[in-house]
């Protein structure tokens, strides 16, 4: 009844990476510890200990037996009958970074987002894959906006203000309450996504239209704009352009896709664009 949270499948993969990072970091650390180790080799044998002399015990001066420090610069004289065994701990190779770059990868596709987006790692990437990724990143992201954020959330929302708004007298709507559905048919408007590549993006999109693929409507609310409003600017630049005689190559009522002055043949027009 309360779904299935989103990490359910890579907890346990999650916690099993911690783990072993904390143990190569431990095996690091240990291995660190040591430079070396020094070795009699013919030790004189001590009837106490059957084992021979204790490392940690004193020798024939008194002297406490213990670790040989080693500093940059110094030639310590071992005694004699002992030799150096530097430490040598085994490291892990090559596969440590593909092994963790593995279960980055699961974890993202657990996630419902790609690894680069996990990681930010953009090495192993190149335009087709990132965008092709994004792709569907995107299309995740908007089924939660419209089936969760805005079906689950945001309408309910909206529905209790409105009737709370009609009912305080804050909004006069007389027939509210025997047709309310068409008060709450509501266009819900995300924020749009960043082009990957605005040209080309642009481009397509300017072909969908001028092909009848598509709507300017349908192109300005994926952008998270309302076309009304979009309108009402565009209208209103082209008014202030004309008050003030500015004539851009961007105005398709005067200029070519090219930038050129089109062929007017109001003699009001051309004698502004004269001056």
């Amino acid at each position: 009844m309360r779904g299935r949270p989103w990490l359910a499948s890579i907890i346990l993969k999650l916690r099993e990476l911690d783990q072993y990072e904390d143990a190569e970091l431990v095996r690091k650390k240990t291995a660190a510890m040591f430079g070396g180790f020094i070795k009699e080799i013919t030790p004189d044998f001590d009837p106490e200990h059957y084992f021979g002399r204790k490392t940690t015990g004193t020798d024939e001066t008194g002297a406490t037996r213990g670790f040989v420090a080693l500093e940059p610069g110094t030639f310590p004289i071992l005694p004699p009958n002992t030799d150096v065994v530097f430490s040598e701990p085994a490291d892990v190779g090559g596969t440590y970074e593909v092994w963790i770059k593995q279960q980055l990868r699961e974890i993202a596709h657990g996630m419902g987002i790609t690894y680069e987006q996990l990681c930010g790692d953009l090495t192993e990437v190149n335009y087709s894959s990132i965008r092709a990724g994004l792709l569907e990143f995107r299309r995740r992201c908007e089924q939660l906006q419209h089936q969760v954020l805005i079906f689950q959330f945001c309408r309910p929302v909206a529905q209790y203000w409105l009737k709370t708004a009609v009912l305080s007298g804050a909004i006069d709507i007389p027939d509210f309450f025997r047709s309310p559905g068409k008060y709450f048919r509501i266009q819900w408007r995300p924020d749009g996504w960043p082009w990957v590549d605005p040209v080309k993006d642009q481009l397509a999109e300017q072909m969908a239209v001028r092909n009848g693929f598509k709507s300017r409507s349908q192109v300005v609310a994926e952008r998270g704009e309302d076309v009304e409003t979009v309108d009402y600017e565009i209208a209103e630049d082209n008014r202030r352009a004309d008050e003030l005689g500015l004539i851009f190559d961007s105005d398709p009522r005067k200029t070519e896709t090219s930038g050129a002055i089109q062929a007017v043949e109001d003699k009001t027009v051309l004698d502004s664009l004269k001056e």
